[in-house]
This record gives C-alpha cells, structure tokens and sequence, in this order.
C-alpha cells in the first residue's frame, strides 16, 4: 500500500514538474513577443515652422507613427499654444485628421512674441506630448523692448 501512494505521489511530481518546464517555454515565448510591442511606441514628428509674422495663418502639422506604421487612427490629437512664461493662457486646437498619419490645424498669433506649442498626442494607450517654439515677428526682441 506505501509503495503505491509513493508511486502515484512520484508520477503526480513528475507530471507538475513537467507542466511546469513547458509553461516556461511558453512564457518565454509570450515574452519575447511582449518585448517586441513593449519596444514599439508612438512618434509624433511635428512641423512648425520656426518664425512668421502676426496676423499670418501659421499651419501646423503633426506625422503620427507606431513602429513602422503610420496611424490613422489616434484617439487624440490637439495642438495647444501660448506665449512663452504665459502657459497658465493657453488655448488649445483640433486637428484635422488627413487619413494618412497626418494631422493639421491653422492658427493665427495676433501679437509678436514667441509661442510654445504641444502637440498631445493618443494613440494605441499611450500619450506623448512634443514641444516646439515659433517665433512670431520680432519675437523676444519686442518683449524686451516692453520690459524696458
């Protein structure tokens, strides 16, 4: 009688251990996949142009990508500007969603200065938001002169 509950409790191991090392292998391989996506995330390549004038429509304009693939899809997409040390002033700008992994929207600066603008961007659970500057007329140079 010992020797048969010893035999099954053998058989009962050997059969856990064994479920064991093949879900190791699985994991492994889930893994690996898990750290290809984990690598991926979105891009967002955001032309401004670096100076116009006030009162000029300025045309901004965003490329949106996950890995190789362009999205067309992205649950968010606004610009959001300010003149530079005003940031709690800010407005904020739909885009257009072009279909092709472009997003554009025109904005108009009324005074010279110089404006941050984000591009917040969703897509695919994950957000990113890239900064860039204009510099509108005389920019800096203005906002000096006022100062004095």
């Amino acid at each position: 009688m010992k020797k048969t509950i010893w035999t099954i409790l053998v058989v009962l191991a050997m059969a856990i251990l064994a479920a064991c090392g093949s879900g190791d292998n699985n994991n492994t391989e889930q893994g690996s996949d898990n750290e290809e996506e984990e690598l991926k995330a979105i891009e967002v390549d955001f032309d401004v142009p670096e100076t116009a004038e006030a009162g000029e429509t300025v045309n901004l304009q965003a490329t949106v990508t996950y890995g190789d693939e362009k999205v067309t899809d992205a649950e968010e997409m606004e610009f959001e500007y300010w003149e530079k040390g005003n940031q709690d002033d800010s407005t904020m700008v739909e885009s257009t969603n072009n279909g092709d992994g472009t997003y554009t929207a025109e904005v108009t600066f009324d005074q010279d200065g110089v404006y941050e603008i984000y591009a917040h961007t969703t897509a695919r659970d994950m957000h990113t938001m890239p900064k860039k500057s204009i510099t509108i007329g005389d920019g800096a140079d203005s906002e000096a002169e006022n100062s004095d």
